[in-house]
């Protein structure tokens, strides 16, 4: 059993059933049942159109058209169903579809009609639990199918596909494997140890560990791009008062979402929307405009405005043109600078207003040097300018590998790896006994393990399948 608070998995032989379609009226609607009386009980309400066929007698991978009978004989409905047989399923179990009409007065009367039949409601996730448990997909994939139903864009799409056909888990298995080997070695020299017996070559070792260290390192520092990638890459526009935030975000997401004032303050809160560019998603964050105020409301939305720069992978800093110099555009930059933690974030500069000029600005040569972007947000002139800026902000070529980490629980796993692999090294450096090395090996193998599955606990199943929607 896999259970945590609000979800209990069971691993064993009972049937299960779940409406695998949204909620809500359409065309068609699938319930999938899963288990050992899938094919009988199907066969128990099912009266194919074509005399002699059953689902019993069906080929994997078939298709039967006909009606569905109630208890009393009555037809609920015209349906097709999908034969799938074990172990060639998604569960891996023998499976059926049944693909009825999308009302929902007929789900429920289906739904009950397998309920009647001894049938049980899936737990939510509690397919693809069993995906798992037959061997059909590791934690790892299985985690991946459900970024997949969640994706939102051209990339994240792309990354959970990678990663559900296994490229990612195939690295993880193949580091777990080199460590496994070598842990093999060690402990045969523990059984040895009063005989001061060396089985494993010390100097291969090091070689080995080096490997897997570079490795950890690169799989870790991947997960910047691919958990943004996943949630979305989020941008935050920030500058003074008045110079044009919330006309860019509107000519960014092309909609009024922020109200547009001459008024200085107007946005007092954090305003958020995403799009979707080139098959990458931002997440836009417009906030309130930096100045000193007197206003208490103002001035919680200024502190929410820092709290957004120190979250935003991207910031673009708009500043009006006729009334900004180069020499404050950088003071303002030094200013930011305090309030953020981590240097790895990247700075558009954008001016704003071109549309308001009467004459070039004796600063125009030092701005184009500084590379900014010249825009009028206003009549939406040079956007391209900036969305061709926030495209080359992100680095999409480590999506061409099949090692990108976007899972949090992967990249605190690899952490943990990396911390004990340093320890291994440390201690053969340190001719630290050998029993402990075997300790700091075990502890390397076991947080790997728990990536794909290879080391599971009850917390660790039940949170990761409780997350999942009923009928996946």
């Amino acid at each position: 059993m896999v259970s945590n608070s609000a979800y209990s998995y069971v691993v064993n032989k009972d049937t299960i059933c779940a409406v695998a379609t949204p909620s809500g009226v359409g065309a068609i609607a699938v319930i999938r049942l899963s288990g050992p009386e899938s094919f009988s009980v199907g066969d128990a309400i099912f009266t194919p159109y074509r005399k002699g066929v059953s689902i019993q007698s069906s080929k994997t991978h078939k298709l039967l058209f006909g009606v569905i009978k109630n208890n009393e004989g009555e037809i609920v409905d015209e349906v097709l169903i999908s034969v799938f047989r074990n172990p060639h399923s998604y569960t891996g179990e023998d499976s059926i579809e049944i693909s009825c009409h999308g009302s929902e007065y007929i789900q429920q009367k289906l739904l009950e009609l397998l309920f009647s039949k001894g049938v049980r409601l899936a737990n939510p996730g509690e397919y693809t639990m069993r995906a798992f448990a037959n061997g059909k997909l590791d934690l790892s994939q299985a985690e991946a199918v459900a970024d997949l139903i969640s994706s939102h864009s051209k990339t994240s799409h792309d990354l959970a596909i990678k990663q559900m056909r296994g490229g990612y888990s195939k690295k993880i298995k193949e580091l777990r494997s080199e460590l496994v080997n070598f842990a093999s070695l060690i402990e045969l020299e523990l059984d040895f140890s009063e005989e001061d017996v060396e089985f494993a070559d010390r100097k291969k070792f090091f070689e080995l560990i080096d490997k897997l260290k570079a490795e950890l390192v690169q799989l870790i520092n991947s997960f910047s791009i691919g958990n943004v990638i996943k949630k979305g890459i989020p941008v935050t526009i920030i500058g003074d008062t008045n110079v044009g935030k919330s006309t860019l975000l509107n000519a960014l997401l092309n909609e009024e979402k922020a109200i547009v004032s001459e008024v200085p303050g107007t946005t007092r809160d954090v305003i958020e929307d995403s799009i979707s560019i080139n098959g990458v998603t931002f997440r836009f964050i417009d906030t309130a405009g930096l100045r000193q105020t007197d206003d208490t409301v103002e001035k919680v939305g200024i502190k929410r405005t820092y709290e957004q720069i120190e979250q935003a992978s991207i910031i673009l800093y708009v500043f009006d043109t006729n009334k900004t110099t180069c020499e404050q555009v950088l003071e303002n930059l030094k200013e930011f600078s305090e309030h953020i933690k981590s240097n790895d974030k990247k700075f558009i500069l954008i001016a704003n207003k071109i549309d308001e000029l009467i004459e070039t600005p004796k600063k125009f040569s030092k701005m184009v040097e500084m590379d900014f972007v010249f825009i009028s947000a206003k009549r939406k002139e040079n956007i391209e300018g900036v969305v061709e800026q926030l495209l080359e902000a992100v680095n999409t070529e480590q999506l061409e590998t099949d090692t990108v980490v976007s899972n949090a629980r992967h990249y605190h796993e690899l952490k943990k790896t990396l911390v004990a692999v340093n320890n291994i090294e440390e201690g053969f450096k340190t001719d630290v006994p050998s029993d402990l090395i075997a300790i700091d090996i075990r502890t390397a193998l076991h947080h790997l393990g728990e990536i794909t599955g290879e080391v599971t606990t009850d917390e660790i199943l039940g949170n990761i399948f409780g997350n999942f929607c009923v009928g996946k």
